[in-house]
């Protein structure tokens, strides 16, 4: 995957997909990193990356 001019190596839309999905998954889970674990993998990165 290719960095876009922001330096950044996912695009506006994926960023705003993952957080979307943490937001909407968010009550389903004790805590925000249980809720962050299974929806990384789901945009190709990893739970750290997604967290930050």
């Amino acid at each position: 995957m290719e960095k876009n001019e922001c330096g950044n190596r996912y695009s506006p839309q994926v960023r705003e997909r993952a957080v979307r999905m943490v937001f909407d998954h968010k009550g389903e889970f004790d805590s925000h990193s249980a809720t962050i674990k299974p929806i990384a993998p789901e945009i190709s990165c990893g739970p750290d990356t997604l967290r930050a």
